[in-house]
This record gives C-alpha cells, structure tokens and sequence, in this order.
C-alpha cells in the first residue's frame, strides 16, 4: 500500500497538470483579442492578479521558505511565465490608459516582491517562521486571485451574458482547487489549504453562473465586435 507522501505526490502531479491547463484555459479570449486587435471588454484585472500570486508561491516553496515543495514551484513558475505573455496581449491591444493601468499595478507588485524577500531572508531565521509569513500572505494573494473575477461576475449578473467569463477558465479554477486542496490535507499545509478551499468555491459559482446564464448570451455579438474594431483601424 502507497505511503502518504507517494500519494501526496502523485496528487502534487495531478495538480500541477490540471493547473498548467488552468493556466492556458484563457487562450481562446487571446486569439480573439490577436483576432479584433483589441481588448474588447475583457479584464486584465485577473491576470495581474496572478502574477503576484504566482511569485508568492514560487517564494513560497523555495527549500529556505518550506521544503519539499518542488511540485509547487514548479507549476507557478510556469504560471508567473504564461501570465506575463497574457499581460503582454492585453498591453500591446490597450489604449494609453490601459497600458499607464498596467504598468503601475506591475511596479507596485515588483516592489512588494522585493521588499516580501528581502524582509524574509533578513529578519526570519529558520523554515517554520518564513513559513508562516509567506504562507499568510499567499492565503491573502490567492484570495485575491480568486475574487478577481469578481468584476466579470458583477458583468455576467447585470448584461445576463457570459460571452465574457470564460468556461473552461471557471472550470480549470474549480478542478485546481479540489485537488490542491487533497494535496494541502495529505500532509497538512493550512496555507495550501484556505486559498485553494476558497478557489474551487469561487470556481463552483462561475459555473453556476455560467450554467444560469448560457442561454441569455449573444454569442453572435463576437463576430460584430470584431468587425466594429477592424472597421475602425482601417479609418484610423
């Protein structure tokens, strides 16, 4: 019979492939942003949101942070690298003010990274107090993260229209949090734990949302954004 940590790792796998899905779920709402050449009215709110929490969990598992967590270094880090090419999309399609948006939000996240880091490896001796510390602030980030989609909930409820919440990202969120969530239980991380307990609750109401809404939703207003937004590029 398996032993905990086998199967802790064996769900640390299965995690880090439903997240690495997770993480490449907006691709669709890219190619129609690539497609209109603009950003239409999808939000870059969640995207930034996950690069500063994808930075603190690559803190997070580092060996002198909490150890033995390779699993969770390694699906943020390829989160941190995809979120930045989205943030990227959305930048070169914006218009200035947009673009002023994100490029604060990302200042204000490199500074608060550097400052996490550097009062870490300072003023915190030993695994168990950086544990706590960037464990706390992960909970908050992923929090964060996870109630970002907030703002396109509040669109979906009032235009009754999901065009902009993307299913399988709703989906991807809550499959991501269940597991990781076994993974925390397994060998109790409460900071694994809270977040990821959160995420696949706020992942279940997307899709309750996305379920509620489906039918209401003008899925042939896409084909007309895009010409409205080619139509103007050719008269600039």
């Amino acid at each position: 019979m398996a032993d905990t940590n086998t199967i802790r790792t064996v769900v640390g796998i299965i995690g880090n492939v439903i997240s690495f899905f997770l993480f490449l779920s907006p691709g669709p709402t890219f190619v129609k942003i690539v497609k209109a050449k603009s950003v239409m009215e999808f939000k870059v709110d969640p995207y930034i949101a996950t690069i500063l929490n994808c930075a603190v969990w690559v803190f997070y598992g580092m060996p002198f942070v909490h150890p033995d967590s390779v699993l969770i270094i390694t699906i943020n880090g390829f989160g941190l690298a995809i979120e930045f090419f989205y943030v990227g999309i959305f930048f070169i399609y914006s218009d200035w003010a947009k673009r002023r948006k994100i490029i604060i939000a990302l200042i204000i996240e490199i500074i608060f990274m550097v400052i996490l880091i550097s009062i870490t490896l300072t003023c915190l001796h030993g695994t168990k107090d950086r544990s706590m510390l960037i464990g706390i602030v992960a909970i908050v980030f992923n929090i964060i993260m996870y109630t970002s989609p907030l703002t396109v909930m509040k669109k979906v409820i009032t235009t009754k229209s999901v065009k902009y919440m993307p299913f399988y990202l709703s989906l991807a969120n809550f499959l991501n949090g269940i597991v990781w969530a076994i993974y925390a239980l397994l060998k109790f991380d409460i900071y694994v734990l809270i977040p990821n307990g959160l995420g696949s609750l706020s992942g279940l109401v997307q899709l309750l949302l996305f379920a509620a809404f489906y039918r209401t939703t003008n899925w042939n207003e896409d084909e007309k954004e895009v010409e409205l937004s080619e139509s103007k590029k050719a008269d600039a």
